[in-house]
């Protein structure tokens, strides 16, 4: 683990400590970044994916001891060191049976703190390569995909039917990850020894895809010079994965679902049929179901390729992803290049957060990708080839009310519509953040003390209501 990529996070409520804590992390030559409640934590954890976690036991508000339990839900690998008072000892022994890796009692012997810290960054990195190694399971999808309860459902499916002989269908949008999840079922089948074999159904000329998936003999048509074995032959024992199975002509489903029911495959312009035993797994981007009603697919060929069906919902809808997988290219593009960009600036990860992602995981690698090919320290808004989307419902059309020019002149005209503007727009982001200062500053890329001003100005009260 490069020492100078490592991120300890340090959650204190007293400052003196975590000043402390900060510069003993950056005489170690480790980067460090700071909260100083519970809340604040819980909040930056999944945004700045640290590799370690000192935590203060005692503090108001959301103590140490939710602050673990809740981190080992979003982060179960993250290691977390307690910090605690020597009364407290027998508590902190009890935590580290629910998650916490180690505790350090005050006062602090820094040699000790050291230690513990050197031996949590170790486990961590362990604890990477055990995942990296790891055939595309448990550990490789999380790591593939990113740590949310939609990746969790998905890692549940796959699990399920992975050791079945089951055809699965795998839905998604383009770029969402649907060959990862079908790979992970092979890895985890019994066939993991034999072929995978993908094929992009869409990829293929029509007059082609039938030769691709049942191969000929020669002579079959012009050009057949030599026979040929299809992707069923060449999966003989493993699985087949055809990818945009919606793309499919109607006569090749028809030849395909043949080949299903009779387990046996005819080369074109053969007489005499060949055995197979493949798993077939398939994929699409479309709703099959849509496509049996408007005709374009086999009804019978569907009911007999949806023995299962995985879902993979777009990253649009897996926010809690987002952020882990532009650290995930962060890291990785900073090997490819020989780079040492540290983090995302905070408007960036929010214009992150706030994209559509149409393009899904395929689009935010390559938006990652080029954002450090640009970036020399930190990733900031500027670097992405993206645009940040609307907060939503802050549409409207400001207007003239009565006719001020009687009394008032173009300028206090003007002042006035945008006082009401400014405050609108104010109004408007507080009720999207549901009152979250921070995120509305974030939004509105004003910072946290002007926002603080500028509901004083205005009458707005905390939550985001209005005095009057």
């Amino acid at each position: 683990m490069d020492p100078n990529r490592v991120r300890v996070f340090i959650v204190d409520d007293d400052r003196d400590i975590s000043m402390m804590l900060s510069a003993l992390m950056e005489k170690e030559g480790l980067t460090n970044m700071v909260a100083h409640d519970g809340e604040t934590a819980l909040q930056m954890v999944p945004m700045k994916m640290p590799d370690m976690l000192l935590l203060d036991v005692k503090m108001p508000g959301i103590d140490g001891m939710e602050v673990l339990k809740r981190v080992k839900e979003m982060e179960p690998e993250l290691p977390v060191v307690l910090i605690t008072a020597y009364a407290e000892i027998p508590a902190s022994v009890a935590a580290m049976r629910a998650g916490a890796f180690d505790y350090l009692a005050k006062p602090f012997d820094h040699a000790e703190v050291i230690r513990v810290v050197r031996a949590a960054l170790a486990e961590r990195e362990r604890r990477r390569k055990s995942c990296s190694q790891h055939a595309l399971g448990d550990a490789g999808l999380r790591e593939m995909m990113g740590p949310s309860d939609a990746v969790t459902r998905i890692i549940r499916e796959v699990n399920r039917v992975a050791q079945s002989d089951f055809s699965v269908i795998i839905q998604g949008e383009t770029g969402s990850g649907k060959e990862l999840v079908a790979r992970a079922i092979y890895k985890l089948s019994r066939r993991a020894g034999a072929p995978f074999i993908p094929l992009d159904c869409g990829a293929i000329p029509e007059t082609l895809i039938e030769s691709e998936l049942f191969g000929y003999q020669k002579g079959a048509f012009t050009g057949a010079v030599a026979p040929k074995a299809g992707k069923f032959e060449a999966a003989q024992g493993g699985t087949l994965f055809l990818d945009e199975i919606g793309n499919l002509p109607l006569g090749s489903q028809t030849r395909l679902l043949r080949v299903l029911q009779e387990k046996a495959v005819l080369r074109l312009g053969a007489t005499k049929p060949i055995k197979i035993d493949v798993r077939l797994l398939t994929a699409s981007n479309q709703e099959l179901q849509g496509l049996v009603e408007s005709g374009q697919m086999r009804g019978d060929l569907y009911f007999r390729l949806n023995e299962f069906t995985i879902t993979i919902p777009p990253l649009r809808e897996r926010k809690d992803d987002i952020p882990y997988l532009a650290k995930r290219f962060l890291d990785l593009t900073n090997k490819e290049l020989h780079k040492n960009v540290q983090r995302f600036s905070e408007y960036c990860l929010e214009a992150l957060l706030s994209y559509n992602w149409p393009g899904n995981v395929r689009q935010i690698r390559s938006v990652i990708r080029r954002a450090m090919l640009l970036a020399d320290d930190i990733i900031t808004e500027k670097h992405l080839d993206i645009k940040r989307a609307p907060v939503p419902g802050l549409a409207f059309t400001p207007r003239v009310q009565g006719t001020p020019w009687n009394e008032l002149s173009l300028r206090e005209i003007v002042h006035r519509s945008v006082v009401t503007v400014e405050r609108e727009v104010l109004l408007q982001v507080l009720k999207h953040t549901r009152g979250n200062k921070a995120k509305a500053a974030r939004l509105l890329q004003i910072d946290y003390k002007t926002i603080h001003t500028k509901l004083k100005q205005f009458g707005i009260n905390q939550s985001g209501g209005s005095h009057d």
